[in-house]
């Protein structure tokens, strides 16, 4: 099991970029190649999993203990030739004085060599003394190559060569040069993302061609050696096969927002996968439950108004008590309306309250959420507490009566700075992203909740 984790001083390196390139070069040459990613994220996943022809998954120690992530990296890495692990921000950055979330933290705990990928713009010798300090920072991580990028010119890359090379025993892996063609346009929340752009292969083509120009690749695959990885297996169905229920899944260029290993998640739960294209589909299919991810609706709000049909479809489902769970862009869809700058369109309004953008975020980063007895799918353990994520740009506002709540936010913003999740009927739409590990279990009992009730 050949593992690379690529990582940077600092964030803004072109980290992205680099792996991505890396990613469809070794799948040009035949090989199968599985993309992770660190932290909470749903963008870079999505361009990394259309790179290298597989689902990219996550890796968070957030919310996923030291075994989860090593049972991610080894099951979803049995059949690949190669993992590459995509770092976020700088190798040794973190949420702590430790470092205990770092890259650096995740490269020791998989056994993995780093590659630095370093934005070499106006340095020259300077750069020694910034690969020797990660070196002797933490003398457990192994940095076992350099990628210099945003070189200025073959002159620059000969100056950092030979300072890199006289005073360290770092080799340089390649040298990637200054060009606004590789780089990928962004929104407020990072790049846009692959499902929204007909020409992301194209792009994706582009830098695997510099990548490869550029890069030394047998270099690159000699350093990432076959190495063992002790993990327990992922857990198993626990449901009757001949009891399968169809939860309804929109996915499309407007929500795009799903963690893979969730999905997988509802599979071993029974649950089978139906997917919906809100911007085409005039009706619902025929499903028991239904899953709205996050996304960018905003993008889309014309399209998604103009798509009444289906609007109507899944007001009157959810109405009469269709089981349905929401996260950010999928509760943007259902309120009532959503505004962006002078634009305002009609949406889903199931949940009673307009939806605003702001220039600013409104919740970034992770949050720690408490259940209420309002949760429609109550664990056996009341008043659970457990971590998720949230971005988002965007608020609701004009809300129509009382809401009941899922979720006390103890970290966190979530609809109103206190609570989040909330509960109309038999569904739950909230800010927050969750993940399905150890600490929630929310796809089994969100399938579990879908069964009871079409029963």
């Amino acid at each position: 099991m050949s593992r690379l984790l690529i990582s940077a001083a600092h964030k803004s390196s072109g980290k992205t970029t680099i792996t991505l390139g890396l990613c469809a070069a070794f799948r040009e040459r035949g090989l199968a190649v599985q993309p992770f990613k660190k932290g909470p994220d749903y963008i870079d996943p999505m361009w990394l999993g259309l790179a290298a022809g597989r689902p990219c998954h996550n890796l968070d120690f957030h919310c996923m203990s030291h075994a989860e992530l090593l049972s991610t990296v080894g099951h979803y890495s049995l059949d690949a030739d190669i993992a590459l692990i995509e770092g976020n921000k700088g190798l040794y950055d973190g949420l702590d004085l430790h470092g205990s979330n770092s890259n650096a933290a995740l490269a020791r705990l998989t056994n993995t060599p780093v590659i630095l990928v370093l934005d070499a713009r106006g340095m020259t010798r300077g750069i020694a003394p910034l690969i020797l300090g990660n070196q002797a920072f933490d003398t457990d991580i192994r940095i076992a190559g350099v990628i210099l990028n945003q070189l200025g010119g073959s002159r620059h890359e000969a100056k950092l060569r030979g300072v890199i090379e006289h005073c360290t025993d770092v080799p340089v892996l390649g040298g990637v040069q200054r060009n606004a063609e590789l780089e990928i346009v962004e929104r407020h929340l990072g790049l846009i993302p692959s499902n929204e752009d007909n020409a992301s292969s194209m792009h994706i083509g582009k830098i695997r061609q510099a990548i490869e120009d550029q890069v030394d690749l047998e270099q690159v695959l000699a350093i990432a050696e076959p190495d063992s990885l002790d993990f327990e297996p992922l857990p198993v169905a626990n449901f009757t096969p001949a009891d399968p229920v169809r939860i309804g899944i929109i996915r499309d260029a407007a929500f795009g927002f799903y963690y893979p290993d969730d999905l997988d998640a509802l599979e071993r739960s029974g649950a089978q996968l139906v997917m919906i294209d809100s911007l085409q589909d005039k009706t619902l299919p025929a499903i028991d439950g239904l899953f709205i991810g996050g996304g960018f609706p905003e993008s889309r709000m014309a399209e998604l108004e103009a798509n009444a049909t289906l609007r109507n479809d899944i007001r009157d489902a959810i109405n009469n008590g269709l089981p349905a769970y929401a996260e950010c862009g999928g509760l943007m869809y259902l309120s009532r309306s959503l505004q962006w700058g002078d634009r305002r369109h009609d949406m889903v309004g199931v949940i009673p309250a307009d939806c605003i953008m702001h220039a600013r975020p409104q919740g970034r980063g992770y949050v720690h959420l408490r259940e209420t007895d309002c949760l429609p799918w109550p664990d056996t353990c009341p008043g659970l507490e457990f971590a998720a994520h949230e971005f988002h740009y965007s608020s609701l506002v004009n809300i129509s009566g009382p809401l009941n709540f899922a979720y006390d936010v103890t970290r966190g913003t979530g609809v109103d700075g206190s609570h989040d999740g909330i509960v109309i009927n038999n569904l739950l739409a909230c800010y927050s992203h969750l993940r399905d590990t150890t600490q929630h279990r929310w796809a089994g009992r969100f399938s579990d909740f879908v069964r009871r009730h079409r029963r």
